[in-house]
């Protein structure tokens, strides 16, 4: 499934020399980043996206971006050899797609996308590794389930669900405390994940008081402080305004309650082909809250609402779905058909025309068709 929204996430970037072949570099930079690639024709591509990204981070934290030192350093590779090789200088192992590189001097650190490789599966690598150079350029000393989870959050989100339901979760505190030695590195990333997604989401079990107490505590982080300072500042504000007994008891029941993605969309599409707009919406809405990076939910409350004549609606539902990753051609095709419904030709011949132009092959004739209709 095409990343959503997928969730837009971006990294700033400082000036590095590129690969050690005879390639022509190009560079991009602005406040934010500053890009070197070995392939000219990806680098506005990339500094895009990783504006896109941090934009979508910073919704979240509110860093002020003018307190960046420098701008992020990001260095893309055409080729997944070159990648890997300059991989191997720093690293001792290979991560697919990005790998984010991270020293006490700033001017060392840097973000490695190898552009050939960023497939699906990769994409997921770079929008997490992207979190976390965004996230460690304001705070470079985390606390580690915050750093873990929403990296985790911003990137795989709809993937560790049934991972988090298989495994026996240690209490909210002890994952704050991060002193879990009987956890892989692995299942204390899916605790993390597992505990963010509830200080986000929980809202209807503590009337929203968790994810306050979470963004009162973006506040606490220093970027001065070390890991255990920023882990211990967070885990009494947690203590001040929780009870963690009762907050275990939350997350458990959060946890227990959540179904996976895969699941509401499931249920949703069977009870929409069978016209139960309902339960229908029930599902969806329930999926657009639990996974809001998900653009499928939007989708179908798109199609839900154009089938009751909700015009307006409907569009503002297929917009929040090109926004988080649907296919550009047929969104642009529903936002046409829905536009004519409502009685926009003008606004419909240009949702048609933009679609045809993105997939001919699926919708050229459909929009001669239409076209031909609307004379």
């Amino acid at each position: 499934m095409k990343r959503l929204g997928l969730i837009l996430l971006i990294v700033t970037c400082s000036l590095l020399t590129v690969l050690a072949q005879e390639t022509e570099i190009e560079l991009a930079a602005n406040d934010l980043y500053s890009i070197s690639a070995d392939t000219g024709a990806q680098v506005q591509v990339i500094r895009r996206e990783l504006e896109s990204r941090f934009e979508v981070f910073n919704r979240l934290f509110r860093f002020d971006p003018d307190l960046l030192d420098a701008p992020l350093n990001v260095r893309v590779f055409s080729e997944t050899e070159a990648y890997e090789h300059y991989l191997n200088e720093h690293l001792e192992e290979i991560r697919a797609g990005a790998a984010y590189l991270h020293y006490d001097e700033i001017e060392r650190r840097q973000l490695l996308i190898d552009i050939s490789a960023l497939n699906e599966e990769a994409v997921f690598m770079l929008d997490h590794q992207a979190f976390v150079q965004f996230f460690r350029a304001f705070v470079p000393n985390p606390p580690p389930w915050m750093l873990e989870g929403f990296a985790i959050y911003f990137s795989e989100d709809l993937l560790w669900l049934g991972a988090a339901k298989g495994l026996a979760l240690p209490s909210t505190e002890r994952i704050m405390s991060d002193e879990i030695p009987e956890l892989s590195h692995r299942d204390f990333q899916i605790a993390s994940w597992a505990l963010v997604s509830f200080l986000r989401h929980g809202f209807e079990l503590d009337g929203g008081y968790y994810f306050r107490t979470l963004n009162d505590s973006f506040l606490l982080l220093s970027p001065s402080a070390s890991t255990a300072e920023n882990t211990e500042a967070v885990l009494r504000r947690f203590a001040l305004w929780n009870d963690f007994d009762t907050m275990d008891s939350h997350f458990k029941s959060y946890m227990d309650s959540t179904q996976t993605l895969h699941k509401l969309m499931e249920d949703g599409q069977m009870a929409y082909s069978q016209g139960d707009l309902h339960n229908a919406s029930i599902n969806f809405l329930t999926a657009m809250e639990q996974y809001p990076l998900a653009y499928a939910p939007y989708y179908f409350m798109g199609l839900i609402s154009h089938d009751q004549e909700y015009h307006y609606l409907a569009e503002r539902y297929f917009i929040a779905s090109l926004e988080t990753g649907a296919d550009e051609a047929l969104v642009n095709y529903a936002l046409g058909i829905n536009a004519l419904a409502g009685g926009r030709t003008e606004d419909a011949t240009a949702f048609l025309v933009r679609a045809a132009a993105i997939d001919p092959a699926r919708y050229q004739a459909r929009l001669l068709e239409m076209l031909r209709q609307m004379q």
